[in-house]
C-alpha cells in the first residue's frame, strides 16, 4: 500500500479527466442535447471537415476521459479505505456517507444540469466496490474478472446484433426543447424521462465496478508514484495505450454507427490506461510545472468543476441561455471548450489557494461532518 503522502499525479490525472469530460459533453450541449451528436449512426458515408473535425477529438476523448475519471474513482475509494485502516475506522462506515452525498448531488445535477449525469452511476458502483474491497484482495481479483467479462461479453453481443441490422438504441430528439423551451420545462422532461435517460447509468454499472477495481490495483501496485517502479508499470501502461487502444478507438472512423458501442464501452477503456502512461511521462518536463500543478488544482475539486462546466455549457448553448446551440461549427465549439477550460483552471486555482476547497468539496465535508455529529 502506498504511504500517507499525496501523490501530485493523482490529482493532474483526475483534472485532465474532468477537463476532458466535456470535450464530450460539449457536443451534446452544442447540439441541444442530440447524444446522437457523439456517434456515427447517422453516417453512410465519410464525413465533411466539420464532421471529420468533430470526431477527431472525439476519438481522443468520447469515452477515454470519462474511463479516466471512472478509474481515478476508484483511487479515491482506494485513498479512503487507506486512510481508514491507518486510523483504525471500520470500513466503509463514513465512507458510505460520502457515497450517498454523491447520489444526492448527482440527482440535483440530473434534474437541474444534465440528463447524462455520471455521478448517480459512481455512488451505486462506490458502494459494491467498497464492500468488495471490504472481503479482500481475492474477491478484488474476481471480481475484476466477472464483471470484466460480464461487461466485455454484453458489449460483443451487442455488436453482434449491430452487424446484423438490428436497431439497438433510439434517441429521442430534444432539439426543440433545449432550443425554445424554458429551463423549467427542461426539468419537467428529466423528471418524466427518468427512467430512460438513468438507463446508461444503469447499463455501465459492470464496467464501472471494473474500472473502479483497476484504480484500486493501480493505486495498490504504486502506478502513481514517482519510483523507478512506478515509471516502469506507467510505461507499460503507455505501450498497452498507444498499441492497443489506439488501433481499436481508430475504428470510430466507421460510420453507419456499428462500433459506436464497442469503442466508448469497450475500447476506450484501454486507451485511458494509456492516457495514465502518457500523462505520466509528461509531468518528468519540469517546463511546464505550471501546468500540472494548475491542472492538479482542478483534479482537487473535480465535484465542483464537473458541475460548473456542464452549467456553464448550458447558458451557453440552451435556448434560455444564450442560445448558441445548433448554430456553431466544430472549430468554434472546439474553441468554446477550451474557453471553459482554461476559466475551469482559473477558477480552480483561485479556490485552491485561497479556501482549500471548491464549493461542492466544502459543502460535502461540513454536511457529513454535521450528518455524522448526531
Amino acid at each position: 500500500m502506498q504511504n500517507n503522502q499525496r501523490l501530485p499525479l493523482i490529482d493532474i490525472l483526475r483534472g485532465f479527466a474532468v477537463l476532458g469530460t466535456l470535450g464530450t459533453n460539449i457536443w451534446i450541449f452544442a447540439y441541444l442535447g442530440e447524444a446522437s451528436a457523439i456517434m456515427t449512426n447517422n453516417y453512410s458515408g465519410w464525413w465533411s471537415f466539420n464532421d471529420f473535425l468533430k470526431m477527431s477529438v472525439l476519438f481522443l476523448v468520447n469515452g477515454k476521459l470519462l474511463g479516466l475519471l471512472t478509474i481515478m474513482f476508484g483511487v479515491g475509494l482506494e485513498l479512503k479505505y487507506q486512510q481508514s485502516i491507518r486510523k483504525g475506522n471500520a470500513w466503509p462506515g463514513m465512507y458510505i456517507w460520502t457515497l450517498l452525498f454523491l447520489f444526492a448531488e448527482g440527482l440535483i445535477h440530473f434534474t437541474l444540469v444534465m440528463e447524462y449525469d455520471i455521478l448517480m452511476s459512481y455512488a451505486v458502483t462506490g458502494i459494491i466496490v467498497a464492500i468488495i474491497v471490504k472481503v479482500g484482495d481475492k474477491a478484488i481479483n474476481r471480481c475484476l474478472y466477472v464483471f470484466g467479462g460480464f461487461h466485455a461479453i454484453m458489449i460483443l453481443l451487442i455488436l453482434l446484433s449491430t452487424l446484423q441490422g438490428n436497431v439497438l438504441y433510439e434517441i429521442d430528439s430534444v432539439v426543440s426543447l433545449y432550443q425554445s423551451g424554458t429551463w423549467f420545462e427542461q426539468i419537467q422532461y428529466r423528471l418524466t424521462h427518468f427512467l430512460y435517460y438513468r438507463a446508461e447509468a444503469i447499463f455501465i454499472i459492470p464496467m464501472n465496478i471494473f474500472l473502479f477495481l483497476l484504480g484500486v490495483k493501480f493505486m495498490r501496485n504504486g502506478v502513481f508514484s514517482q519510483s523507478e517502479h512506478g515509471r516502469q508499470v506507467r510505461k507499460k501502461l503507455f505501450s498497452i495505450g498507444i498499441y492497443i487502444g489506439i488501433p481499436l478507438n481508430l475504428l470510430i472512423f466507421i460510420p453507419g454507427g456499428i462500433f459506436d458501442f464497442p469503442v466508448r464501452y469497450l475500447f476506450a477503456p484501454i486507451l485511458s490506461i494509456g492516457y495514465i502512461g502518457i500523462l505520466g511521462k509528461l509531468i518528468e518536463y519540469k517546463k511546464v510545472d505550471w501546468l500540472w500543478k494548475k491542472l492538479g488544482d482542478v483534479g482537487k475539486m473535480s465535484l465542483s468543476c464537473y458541475v460548473l462546466q456542464n452549467i456553464m455549457a448550458s447558458v451557453i448553448f440552451y435556448g434560455w441561455g444564450l442560445g448558441l446551440g445548433g448554430k456553431l461549427n466544430s472549430i468554434e465549439i472546439i474553441a468554446i471548450w477550451i474557453t471553459l477550460s482554461i476559466l475551469q483552471i482559473f477558477i480552480a486555482h483561485m479556490c485552491i489557494k485561497h479556501f482549500h476547497f471548491g464549493p461542492l468539496e466544502w459543502v460535502r465535508k461540513h454536511t457529513i461532518q454535521a450528518v455524522t455529529r448526531k
